[in-house]
């Protein structure tokens, strides 16, 4: 009885996470597990009660799962005795807690476990279990996890709450979706049906609906294959365009907040769908509301992801402005061109709607700053943007563009730093502006030391690349073995 008073003080005090962590440490949470597992139910009551304010600290969390404590609470979930019954809403609640430890990976079973209980529980166990899988799904290393989720219908039992009434239950649900098809697009693709790509628009475009249920929303269609052509005509119907570049308008400048970063992630995610180079009319249609300067202005204010997607949307704009100012030349003039109007890239006439152009819509400068940074997610998306401006046909004007922008020293960072991918492709743009003279003349002394280093020491990918910049700069015959 001693003990059952004790945990249930434990159970009603307001503890600081310091608090929690001093208890776990000085050997709290053992006894408490032993008193669930062998005490009667009083007992099993008072400790689970003081098991769940304790077991909100991450550090107890992990000592409640080496204790064994996880599969006595799903067993306790999957009891039909009615005495027990009232001991569900707090097991549950405590799973979701240690679930927010990747330990809990080490148990295979328990996300399936869950996932089972899902339909048999009433919405507060619900809302618990589906917080307790989103942190299981949510940890780096949790690939086989969800994928285990998958193989027992995760997917297919989640599409009907969609249609959940209770909206902590529905955005818990979307963000298992959302987690779940993060390395599985196609098989989502295959299993959601167009009446449930219309649920997720509406929600997508309801006023009613908070920034956390829009947010799981465009996390969910951000994550469907970008090649599926059917699901790219139903969003283009459904007038999702517009919504979105309403929604970016609205949340870019406004106080930041995670909801509101993934809202942003996600949709410049789902904006790739729009840009795809192989459909010129689609690009144009995304252009002509306006995306192009939200997708500038997201290289400057958004999440590393965020500006990694921007950029991929416009390296694919950039990819057709060679060919669509071949395709809009005019033969003759009445009127002169105005000066502010022509690109020095493009040799064009260039407006932002009519050939998508970079340099027209101010987005060298920026996609330059990213390289500059300290982080390198958005690296690969950002070269490739940069690439377009260095094509066969304007490599020239491009790589004084690029230069101008101050991005041979952003450049040769990302050649020096970055990753693999980065690097050949940032080495493969620094060959073409080292092409001329003025450039030579300007960076070979400091880019020399550093490729030199390169060739020698790094990746033998990289090498006949940096050879053949090392021959632009007479540092190297042009028969030699780099190449």
């Amino acid at each position: 009885m001693n003990k059952i008073l004790m945990a249930t003080a434990i159970s009603k005090m307001f503890l600081s996470e310091q608090m929690k962590s001093s208890l776990g440490e000085d050997g709290a949470v053992e006894p408490l597990v032993e008193m669930f597992k062998s005490g009667n139910h009083e007992a099993k009551h008072s400790v689970l009660a003081a098991l769940r304010n304790l077991s909100s600290s991450l550090q107890n969390a992990e000592i409640l799962i080496n204790c064994g404590i996880t599969g006595s609470l799903l067993q306790l979930l999957c009891s039909v005795t009615s005495v027990l019954m009232t001991l569900r809403e707090p097991a549950a609640a405590i799973l979701s807690n240690i679930a927010e430890s990747d330990r809990i990976l080490l148990h295979r079973d328990a996300a399936p476990q869950m996932l089972s209980l899902l339909n048999l529980s009433c919405p507060v166990i619900q809302l618990h279990l589906l917080r307790a899988l989103n942190s299981i799904c949510g940890h780096t290393n949790a690939k086989r996890a969800r994928a285990k989720i998958r193989q027992n219908g995760g997917v297919q039992l989640l599409l009907p709450f969609l249609r959940e009434k209770n909206v902590g239950i529905k955005v818990a649900a979307l963000n298992l979706m959302f987690h779940l098809s993060k390395d599985a697009s196609q098989e989502l693709a295959e299993q959601i049906r167009e009446t449930h790509l219309d649920i997720l628009v509406k929600i997508i475009a309801s006023p009613t609906p908070g920034i956390a249920e829009k947010a799981a929303a465009v996390g969910v269609l951000s994550n469907l294959p970008v090649s599926d052509k059917n699901i790219t005509k139903f969003l283009t119907q459904a007038n999702l365009l517009p919504v979105l570049i309403s929604l970016l308008e609205a949340n870019i400048s406004a106080s930041p907040s995670p909801q509101k970063m993934w809202l942003l992630e996600g949709i410049a995610s789902v904006l790739t769908r729009f840009t795809v180079p192989w459909d010129k009319k689609l690009q144009s249609l995304a252009v002509g509301h306006g995306v192009l300067p939200w997708l500038v202005k997201l290289l400057s204010e958004g999440s590393v992801k965020a500006k990694s997607k921007s950029a991929t949307s416009l390296a694919q704009l950039s990819q057709n402005s060679v060919a669509l100012r071949k395709a809009k030349s005019p033969r003759w003039l009445c009127v002169p061109p105005s000066a502010e109007s022509y690109c020095i890239v493009h040799d064009y006439q260039c407006t932002i709607k009519s050939t998508f152009c970079l340099v027209k819509a101010g987005a060298v400068n920026p996609l330059v700053k990213i390289l500059e940074g300290e982080e390198r997610e958005a690296d690969g998306a950002v070269l490739e943007a940069l690439a377009t401006l260095v094509q066969d046909e304007i490599w020239e004007n491009g790589s004084r563009a690029i230069e101008k922008a101050s991005g041979v020293h952003a450049l040769l960072r990302v050649a020096e730093a970055g990753e693999l991918t980065s690097q050949d492709k940032a080495i493969w743009i620094l060959e073409r502006i080292f092409r001329l003279e003025e450039h030579r003349e300007q960076y070979g002394g400091i880019a020399q030391a550093l490729l030199i280093d390169l060739a020698q020491k790094g990746d033998p990918v990289l090498k006949p690349m940096i050879g053949r910049i090392l021959a632009h700069l007479q540092l190297l015959q042009t028969q030699s073995s780099y190449f």
